[in-house]
């Protein structure tokens, strides 16, 4: 069985876009594959977080894990910095790391830009990290969205750049896009990503949204000068952005949801994909609510935490071995 390992980061509560971009396909690849799945707390700290906040956030993403589907019996869960192995080998990756190509990533500019001399030092050291999380289990698939293919291109280069010095310890591992909705648009700017970090509230549909809230924003969301219902990246970014939504929560075709709407007009498309939305989102809300304040949630974090010890340190152990830095 191949193995495919995906992080995110706690740092806010999940959108509908990392939902339909992410999660949603995680749940059928616990089936084919062996999957580790983690949450990501070393990274949020590359910018200062609150510790209460922090904490919360990572119970909150757990809670959401689970709630769209995962069974803690086909998947691993854990929380990184449970982890030891990670920062470890972090380290080892940053090493082998060059400084030019740390500074070329995108992320890196973005977060960078204007923050002159007190750019935090984790900004850069990030995607060896990243590295080091992927490498750490043999993995063979990382599901990713577009945005993430920079870091996972820098993963597999190290991985090469190291098994030419030390022996082939790494298994280099393959980007995995989904074939639709890789990339959930801003509700009020079609070209843009939907972020849980969007200054306008109405741009993200939170997965922990009310359903009014839902039906506000949707209402709300920025459409084209016409009022057909047409998918067109190019000339209707906006509605088209709609329309993934919509054939995602409802399984139907971009062409089926087209004709439907047919000569109707943005009011009944956006209303019948508020209620689209809002029954995709409440079994997962209803199951996160059973979970985010019971012991079964630090029973499965425990166990997970466990089982990816267990496989980080064979690996560690190898790399270290390789390296000279093991006595046996």
């Amino acid at each position: 069985m191949k193995t495919i390992f995906s992080g995110i980061q706690p740092s806010g509560i999940l959108t509908l876009g990392n939902y339909l971009g992410a999660m949603k396909h995680f749940v059928p690849l616990q089936e084919e594959f062996n999957c580790y799945y983690c949450i990501v707390d070393q990274h949020a700290i590359t910018v200062p977080q609150d510790p209460a906040v922090l904490k919360q956030n990572i119970r909150r993403l757990a809670a959401l894990y689970l709630a769209v589907g995962l069974d803690p019996n086909k998947v691993t869960l854990f929380i990184q910095s449970e982890v030891p192995a990670h920062a470890k080998l972090g380290w080892i990756m940053l090493c082998t790391s060059h400084l030019g190509e740390l500074e070329r990533m995108t992320q890196f500019k973005d977060k960078s830009d204007g923050r002159g001399e007190s750019i935090p030092g984790g900004l850069l050291a990030y995607p060896p990290l990243m590295a080091a999380d992927i490498l750490l289990y043999d993995t063979d698939f990382v599901p990713v969205g577009e945005d993430q293919k920079q870091h996972l291109e820098l993963t597999r280069d190290l991985a090469n750049r190291f098994n030419s010095r030390y022996g082939e310890i790494f298994k280099v591992p393959d980007i995995r896009l989904p074939e639709t909705g890789a990339r959930i648009m801003s509700l009020q700017d079609g070209t843009k990503k939907m972020s849980k970090s969007d200054a306008n509230q109405g741009g993200f549909i939170s997965m922990l949204d009310d359903p009014d809230t839902i039906t506000k924003k949707i209402k709300r969301a920025q459409t084209d000068s016409d009022s057909q219902v047409r998918y067109d990246k190019d000339e209707k970014p906006a509605v088209s952005n709609l329309m993934t939504i919509y054939s995602l929560c409802s399984g139907k075709s971009l062409e089926e949801i087209q004709a439907m709407y047919e000569g109707k007009g943005y009011g009944a498309f956006k209303t019948d994909l508020a209620e689209v939305v809002v029954e995709t989102l409440r079994p997962i809300q209803e199951r996160y609510e059973q979970l985010f304040h019971t012991s079964e949630l630090d029973d499965i974090l425990t166990a997970g935490a466990q089982k990816a010890n267990e496989a980080a340190n064979r690996m560690l152990h190898k790399v270290e071995l390789a390296m000279g830095m093991a006595r046996v």
